[in-house]
């Protein structure tokens, strides 16, 4: 007690376990959707920690980066095990982010006064995709070789700045050695310091406002005469020991990829990522992970060369404003109530089609957009109806959620 004490003079350390464990008083009626704000901590202390072996042994050089890469995974002892937990890990973040994202729509966890938490996690979810994109060249295969040159150009067509900033993000005028080494110092130093500052924030945010819950109510609005919200119970023990369980059967399913099915078919590891980079042999079909195609199925759907500039430009720009929607929902949305248990159908109807739409974007961003493997038409007219439904989703929320007819809250939660 005594150590404690001495560290609580020189340090708040009780405040701070206090504040946002001890007597942090959460919602009492989280259900399964809040499982996966506490996974997207552990998988990012999970990359960061084994993304470090991975540099004890990763040479960021264009002669030796997959050769070293092919070190790790054949004579570094347990190096498989740790580059498979990296490469899978990534998959399994922007799994988890996908869904803490859809359960802020279901829940309207970026209304008032939330705003500023919802904004900080889109933040987050922009500098993970970077993260993503710049480790995605590391291996240098062929796939990631190739990939990387693709998305690299496509900052080539923003107007003026375009062609300066892509090779300044290339260091070179074309993916070289000057490339990787650039990517490697964004992967592994600026962005996880920024990820790690983003997630800190984003919490904290979230301690001052208080958790949004499956009700949508604001559970400090009915505190007892010691100042306790009555619907409230602290977060620890309840919820670490309910996070506990959930982390348990979330490593389950995930190891079990790991050692048997690391690859996933190819959504998790690409074929012609295992073979070294030629700048010689371009890949039958270039798509980035499944993580990122959703947008690359909308940039791709924008095919009209009759638009200023061309169809490249509005593509770029088509792709951007998709990201760039969701940053906007807390003012987008009109509604009465924030959670989906007290909306009318309007709102059940769009979200549940912007879900559908949004998966089979992903999908069709990894085939050939001139194939036709959905039903009649072209992936190309696909993609296209998907990307209107995309931008209707957000574009149109202020007239249905005005429109939709809300039940009315309960005074407490359920």
């Amino acid at each position: 007690m005594s150590l404690i004490n001495w560290i609580d003079d020189r340090f708040p350390l009780t405040k701070v376990w206090n504040e946002h464990l001890a007597q942090y008083y959460a919602p009492k009626n989280f259900n399964f959707w809040y499982y996966f704000g506490g996974l997207a901590v552990v998988v990012l202390v999970l990359q960061i920690v084994t993304g470090i072996i991975l540099t004890m042994h990763y040479k960021p050089d264009a002669e030796l980066a997959f050769a070293s890469v092919e070190y790790i995974m054949r004579d570094v002892p347990a190096g498989w095990f740790v580059r498979y937990l990296h490469g899978v890990g990534a998959s399994m973040f922007f799994l988890v982010v996908y869904l803490h994202m859809f359960r802020g729509l279901m829940y309207g966890s970026y209304r008032n006064p939330r705003e500023l938490i919802w904004i900080l996690g889109m933040v987050i979810y922009v500098a993970l995709m970077a993260e993503a994109f710049f480790g995605y060249l590391l291996p240098w295969g062929n796939m990631s070789y190739w990939g990387a040159q693709v998305i690299i150009s496509l900052f080539g067509a923003i107007p003026v700045i375009g062609e300066p900033l892509a090779e300044w993000i290339r260091g070179d005028f074309v993916v070289s050695d000057a490339t990787l080494n650039r990517f490697f110092a964004f992967h592994v130093i600026l962005l996880p310091l920024l990820l790690a500052l983003l997630v800190y924030l984003h919490i904290v945010a979230l301690h001052k406002v208080g958790s949004n819950n499956p009700d949508g109510i604001d559970i400090k609005k009915n505190k007892d005469k010691d100042g306790i919200p009555v619907d409230g119970i602290p977060f620890h023990p309840y919820y670490t020991v309910k996070d506990t369980f959930g982390i348990a059967v979330f490593m389950t399913i995930f190891l079990g990829i790991v050692f048997f099915v690391p690859e996933l078919g190819g959504w998790f590891l690409e074929k012609d990522n295992f073979a070294p980079a030629d700048i010689l042999q371009t890949p039958p079909d270039i798509v980035p992970l499944w993580y990122l195609t959703p947008y690359y199925s909308i940039l791709r759907a924008v095919t009209f060369e009759w638009l200023p500039g061309g169809a490249k430009v509005w593509g770029v720009i088509a792709m951007g404003a998709a990201i760039v929607m969701f940053f906007f929902l807390p003012w987008l949305d009109r509604a009465k109530v924030r959670s989906i248990r007290y909306r009318g159908w309007m709102y059940k109807t769009a979200l549940t089609i912007f879900a559908v739409t949004f998966v089979m974007l992903g999908y069709l961003g990894t085939k050939n957009p001139g194939h036709i493997d959905l039903f009649l038409f072209e992936n190309v007219i696909w993609a296209q109806i998907g990307m209107l439904l995309y931008f209707a989703f957000f574009l149109l929320m202020p007239i249905y959620t005005t429109l939709d007819r809300t039940k009315p809250e309960p005074d407490r939660v359920g």
